[in-house]
């Protein structure tokens, strides 16, 4: 029934083909000016105006991210408390299972992926820290604007600006988290500065954070178990420098130079005390030490960029990049690395690290038609080098191979106005050109030692994307569009745990792409006090990827998908001056033919799908106080298999935020699971439901105090 709960209840966000800022949407203070700039959102890859494009598009502006971060702790929460169509968090490191719309969305800063297409080490969300971000779009659905890996969406970061004045500027943070008990082993603490100096056509910034997070604590008051395997964010360090060079030419271009270094690592001061399914007890931690190497997330990117908004009266946007990942993962005795030859006991202990390295450029230059100014044309072309491996640290061998991934690919978009702009036709075309190249290698004893022989295949596909969009009054906007996205599923896990000989790596069946389409219809109402949107899409892929359980190691299956959703928002400017409300609902259902029989009837699991939910809140700003409430209703799902152990419960989450803004900066006071609500995290509630050693609870009630000022 809940499918067509829509009016009330609604979402932060299904605006059709119009880039929403949720803070826009929920502030009190924002009146509609139809003279303000239109919104461009540059993962797009279009100047032009969100609302040209049949896109369902959401901007999180600095404000919201700022304020949501400190009720939620990472970027990544941040997005998952705001947009109902992205799942709930694991509250661990990994983000393996986290989905936009049923699949993996594509995490990116200033439009360069940051996902690992060979071999998915789910860190992509950890890669920068949040105080160097000035925004973030996100683009639903499949699409293949950024290349490959966007089949449930783009999450772009972009970074923060130069300084708008000459001279110095300085952006300063510190905060402390307590937990509810105020339990000093569970108290966080964070500090960062950011120095911008602009001096004429020179603009420069330079910043540096660091964070220490304590243990974290349930809504009962006990420690939550630890992940050692995959990785922690809780009783972790983190460290992050950061550095953007700006230089304006006297023609009107932009060359821009940014570098990033985040680094987040486990401090592994617990050790996990496996919980009790049966009667309901999640796993808990207690003081000791974790064996081999702490779980660790290390990135490094580089980028160079060149935007001309005025040549050749059209504008080019020119960008290469570099990035560096290191994913280290908790060690243990896994039957998975068990090798005779080495220890004949059983009792071998080891650890994976996955290394990632990327080279890439993107171009495209937009205009208008000359003679035919309706017509507006966008060519570009992008490139993209990957090296992956992965490696057990403790013997020095070899799990997946090093393996060398190429993305050639041209596209041409087209957006055209008709009747004065009351209808729009939008389409495109992006060619991809991927090769894979893997040498010889031999797999690990557990899989009984087989002799690969490598290769170099190779993949093309012609992907392309139309819709249309209707404008008949100001303010309403209806429109259509189909979609279609591109990857590879995690090539990683398919070679590691290949275990028939003879295997040639060139025609091996699992190697084939994931190619995801996004089938949307939209309509959106934004005028007054008043903004409302529903939409409902389907998407299918006849060739899926999915997460599997297998040996205690989750590996990939290739069966065709389809999923399809329902979202709806709303929001309110009350008649009190600076009162508003808004809310979201998602529905989403997904299902794939699990035992080959030719019929896609089973539901897709809690590890590829994400729960219903509904989103409430009121905000509340009179001068320089800011109130916020919110309340997110995880709601119950049962799955079509053969055992109830999997059905998810639901729960409610509510968080506050205050805010005061003085001569010295702000000082604000946030509140997570402001009820102190005991349950048990989404991933935990519906995946490996017979191991009692990941059966997480979730954080109870947290409070965050910061200060924050520039000057």
């Amino acid at each position: 029934m809940h499918r067509y709960l829509t009016g009330a209840f609604a979402l932060v966000l299904a605006s059709p083909g119009y880039a929403q800022s949720v803070q826009s949407a929920d502030s009190p203070d924002t009146e509609r000016d139809d003279s303000s700039p239109a919104i461009v959102v540059t993962a797009a890859r279009s100047q032009l105006p969100a609302s040209a494009l049949p896109l369902t598009i959401d901007v999180i502006d600095s404000e919201a991210l700022e304020r949501q971060i400190l009720v939620s702790g990472s970027t990544v929460d941040a997005v998952s408390a705001l947009l109902p169509s992205f799942s709930p968090t694991r509250e661990k490191l990994s983000g393996a299972g986290e989905s936009l719309r049923g699949r993996s969305p594509l995490y990116a800063i200033n439009g360069i992926p940051q996902s690992t297409p060979v071999r998915d080490g789910s860190r992509d969300g950890y890669t920068i820290d949040p105080f160097f971000i000035d925004r973030v779009e996100v683009i639903y659905g499949s699409n293949a604007l950024q290349g490959i890996g966007a089949t449930g969406g783009v999450v772009n970061q972009v970074t923060v600006g130069a300084p708008r004045e000459d001279g110095v500027a300085i952006d300063a943070l510190a905060q402390i988290t307590l937990p509810d008990g105020f339990d000093g082993e569970g108290i966080g603490a964070k500090s960062g500065a950011l120095v911008g100096y602009r001096t004429g056509a020179f603009d420069a910034s330079f910043g540096a954070t660091v964070e220490r997070r304590g243990a974290f604590f349930d809504g009962a008051g006990n420690r939550i178990g630890v992940d050692g395997t995959q990785g922690e964010i809780q009783d972790s360090d983190s460290w992050s420098l950061f550095a953007r060079l700006g230089y304006d030419l006297p023609t009107g271009a932009r060359l821009e130079l940014v570098a990033n270094r985040f680094e987040l690592e486990g401090n592994a001061n617990y050790v996990l005390v496996p919980g009790d399914r049966s009667t309901g007890i999640p796993s808990t931690s207690v003081r000791g030490t974790t064996p081999g190497d702490p779980p660790s997330n290390t990135a490094e990117l580089l980028s160079a960029s060149l935007t001309d908004t005025d040549l050749g009266g059209g504008t080019l946007v020119l960008q290469g990049f570099y990035s560096k990942t290191s994913d280290v993962f908790g060690g243990g005795v896994f039957g998975t690395f068990q090798d005779p030859a080495i220890d004949p006991s059983g009792m071998l202990f080891d650890q994976s690290a996955n290394r990632s390295r990327k080279l890439g450029g993107k171009v495209s230059y937009e205009r208008a038609v000359p003679g035919f100014e309706d017509l507006t044309l966008t060519a570009g072309f992008d490139a993209l080098f990957d090296r992956t491996e992965q490696s057990l640290v403790q013997t020095d061998r070899v799990w997946v191979p090093p393996s060398d991934f190429r993305s050639l690919a041209p596209f041409l978009q087209g957006n055209l106005a008709l009747a004065d702009g009351v209808v729009r036709l939008a389409g495109g075309l992006r060619y991809e050109n991927v090769e894979l190249s893997v040498g010889d290698f031999q797999t690990l004893a557990s899989y009984g030692s087989v002799q690969v022989d490598g290769g170099s295949p190779s993949f093309q596909d012609l992907l392309w994307n139309a819709g249309v969009i209707v404008e008949p009054i100001d303010g309403l906007r209806a429109y259509a569009s189909y979609a279609e996205g591109f990857t590879i599923a995690d090539v990683g896990r398919i070679l590691r745990g290949i275990t028939q000989p003879g295997i040639d790596v060139d025609d091996f069946l699992s190697l084939e792409p994931v190619v995801s389409n996004n089938r949307e219809l939209g309509l959106e109402w934004d005028r007054g006090a008043l903004q409302a949107s529903a939409s409902y899409f389907w998407s299918s892929s006849d060739f899926g990827s999915l997460l599997v359980l297998r040996n205690d190691v989750f590996e990939v299956e290739r069966q065709p998908i389809e999923i399809e959703g329902f979202e709806a928002s709303l929001a309110w400017r009350a008649p009190l001056p600076g009162l508003s409300f808004s809310g979201g609902y998602a529905n989403l259902s997904g299902r794939t033919d699990g035992d080959s029989d030719g019929i896609v009837d089973e539901d897709l699991d809690g590890a590829n799908i994400s729960p219903d939910r509904v989103n409430l809140a009121a905000d509340y700003s009179s001068g320089p106080l800011s109130l916020r409430a919110q309340a997110r209703f995880y709601l119950s799902r049962q799955f079509n298999d053969l055992t109830s152990a999997t059905d998810f419960e639901g729960y409610t989450l509510l968080d506050a935020f205050i805010a005061y803004r003085t001569d010295i900066g702000e000082f604000a006071l946030a509140a997570s699971n402001l009820t102190d609500e005991f349950y048990v995290t989404y991933d935990s509630d519906t995946v490996r439901v017979t191991d009692n050693s990941r059966f997480y609870s979730g954080r109870g009630r947290t409070f965050t105090l910061s200060w924050r000022g520039a000057f």
